[in-house]
């Protein structure tokens, strides 16, 4: 009750931040960082670039839609004309895409300071499956985002060795990442087989349940290598939206107020995210989940460090080129890639920033 007390006053918690807070208050200057940020053509995550690409950092849009993807860069730079925004083509439903993408930037010769892999899709429809013949919610809001965040950590941990600053991946979630209650794998099983009837809310909670649990053993597997760059998940809270296009009458309108009130604006929405991302008081801090910009506690089901291990080891099968050729017991290949040593003058474009950690 006093949870849900503070929630909507706005209380600040430990962090001095709350559910009120907005995206430009919780955010320093991140001059000289670079940013990779997915489902950034509309709503949070456009939200997430254009805040950040304002603090200073160079933002990268990676988009199924070019068109969406340059609209969201013209506004940015409406509001900021100095802002210096990228746009990369990625379909995260599609590994090869995924597999595209991450050497279409490796190519750059760019630094990465910040992964926010806050893409996010809910299907209302009937079940569909990616080109790989993985359960599409799944594939496009976690199995994506984990073969994303494989391929560039390397790059990450380069970045933060050669310049010092502190890297951060930060995998947007949800709370309704709480209401699956059973094994996630027998799920995508059965459902992807048809052999149980989709439900589009289960394989939401699903996916984001995968997102808290990746988060995780990501944390430790970091950890372990001796990068200098943390994971951490974050649940950005509900976005305020036009419930009903034609409410009409007293009753209804008494409805739609008493929601609203529970509901947050996107820059409010946007706040956990870069605080995560970018303020100080997150440095070292990881494999902790983050809601209203202070830590909070997941669900029991994604505290198990033994199924985010399972969760791990199931989807390095799933991303394989070869999945014939997997042997289910073999360890899962290392967590770093080999990347391109950094050039100076990548170095010195990325030149750690007091504020920046």
């Amino acid at each position: 009750m006093l949870q849900a007390v503070r929630y909507l006053l706005g209380s600040p918690g430990a962090s001095g931040f709350g559910s009120r807070s907005t995206a430009e208050e919780v955010t320093p200057d991140l001059a000289a960082l670079t940013a990779i940020i997915t489902g950034a053509t509309s709503g949070i995550g456009a939200e997430t670039a254009r805040v950040l690409a304002k603090r200073g950092a160079r933002v990268v849009i990676p988009a199924r839609s070019a068109k969406a993807a340059e609209d969201v860069r013209a506004r940015i730079r409406a509001d900021c004309p100095r802002a210096d925004v990228l746009v990369l083509p990625l379909d995260l439903s599609s590994l090869a895409s995924v597999r595209d993408f991450a050497a279409r930037f490796l190519d750059l010769g760019l630094p990465l300071h910040l992964l926010i892999n806050n893409a996010g899709k809910f299907s209302h429809g009937q079940l569909a499956l990616s080109e790989d013949g993985v359960e599409m919610t799944f594939a496009t809001n976690y199995l994506g985002h984990f073969l994303l965040t494989k391929l560039l950590a390397g790059r990450m941990a380069a970045t933060a060795a050669a310049t010092g600053v502190q890297g951060r991946i930060v995998n947007v979630s949800s709370s309704v990442h709480g209401w699956f209650a059973g094994d996630w794998a027998d799920y995508l099983h059965l459902v992807t087989r048809r052999k149980i009837p989709y439900d589009a809310t289960q394989a939401y909670a699903v996916s984001k349940l995968a997102n808290v649990l990746h988060t995780r053993e990501l944390a430790a597997r970091l950890q372990e290598a001796g990068a200098n760059v943390t994971a951490n998940c974050v649940h950005p809270g509900i976005v305020r939206t036009r419930l009903n296009r034609d409410r009409d009458g007293v009753l209804t309108d008494l409805v739609f107020l008493l929601l609203s009130k529970l509901l947050k604006t996107i820059p409010q929405a946007a706040a956990t995210t870069c605080y995560v991302a970018a303020h100080p008081r997150v440095a070292g801090v990881s494999g902790r989940y983050f809601a209203d910009c202070n830590e909070a506690l997941p669900s029991p089901a994604a505290t198990s460090r033994q199924e985010a291990a399972r969760l791990w080891h199931i989807s390095e099968a799933m991303i394989s080129q070869q999945p014939q050729d997997q042997d289910c017991c073999a360890p899962p290949p290392p967590l770093f890639l080999p990347v391109p040593a950094q050039t100076a003058e990548t170095a010195a474009a990325a030149s750690p920033h007091p504020n920046a950690t």
